[in-house]
Parts: C-alpha cells; sequence; structure tokens
C-alpha cells in the first residue's frame, strides 16, 4: 500500500530560526520552511522535515546521518565551520571524534537543539 510513497522523515527542534541557520549556514545543506516548519533536502532526492516543538527534548540517538567519501575531511570541514564532535565514554575516539574500526568510521555531532547527527564513512 506505501511502497511507492514519497515517504520522509522528521524530528523537533525547540528554535527553527537556530535549525535553519545551522543546517543552512554551518552545513550547508538546502533548507526550505513553509508553514513554521524547515524540510531539509539532502542528496538523492530525500526529505526531513524538522518542526518546532517547544516541549522539545533532544533524541538520544542518532537522527539523520551523512555518508561522506572521506570522514577526515569532512570532519576538519565542519569544525571549521564552527561544528563540535561529541567525545562519548566507552567508545573509542581518536582526538577529533571519529571512532574507527567497529563499523564505519563516524564522528557525531549535535544540532542546536541537541538532536545528535553524524557523518560516517561511506
Amino acid at each position: 500500500m506505501l511502497r511507492d510513497s514519497r515517504a520522509f522523515s522528521g524530528f523537533s527542534s525547540n528554535d527553527i530560526a537556530a535549525a535553519r541557520a545551522f543546517y543552512a549556514d554551518r552545513l550547508g545543506l538546502d533548507v526550505t520552511e513553509e508553514h513554521g516548519m524547515l524540510t531539509l533536502h539532502l542528496a538523492g532526492g530525500g526529505r526531513v522535515l524538522v518542526y518546532q516543538k517547544e516541549s522539545h527534548e533532544p533524541a538520544t540517538f542518532t537522527v539523520l546521518n551523512f555518508p561522506v567519501d572521506d570522514i577526515d575531511r569532512a570532519v576538519d570541514e565542519l569544525v571549521a565551520a564552527g561544528v563540535h564532535f561529541e567525545r562519548y565514554d566507552g567508545m573509542r575516539q581518536d582526538d577529533r571524534g571519529i571512532a574507527r574500526g567497529n563499523g564505519p568510521d563516524i564522528a557525531w555531532f549535535k544540532d542546536p537543539a541537541g538532536n545528535i547527527l553524524s557523518v560516517l564513512a561511506g
């Protein structure tokens, strides 16, 4: 029944203006806004809806993953854009925050609302 539906994912934010600046200016995504909600336009035609929620609580899991060809370069470029990479207890991460050797190399960061995102070797 839904096989041909152009489904999309979504998550909340407590500050749409800050989210728009982060996703458009820091991450370089194409972002549109309609009815107070953002649509993140991803490579390959994917879309993600970001909506305002006053009682927002950040996700405790990764809500959006960005596969990249060169994770080291991606981390360096994001750091230069002002992105801070997370460090997690019990996770073997290098000095840049990249976890290596347990599946694809991956590094996590948060949006202004505290939602967890990642870049991973892909």
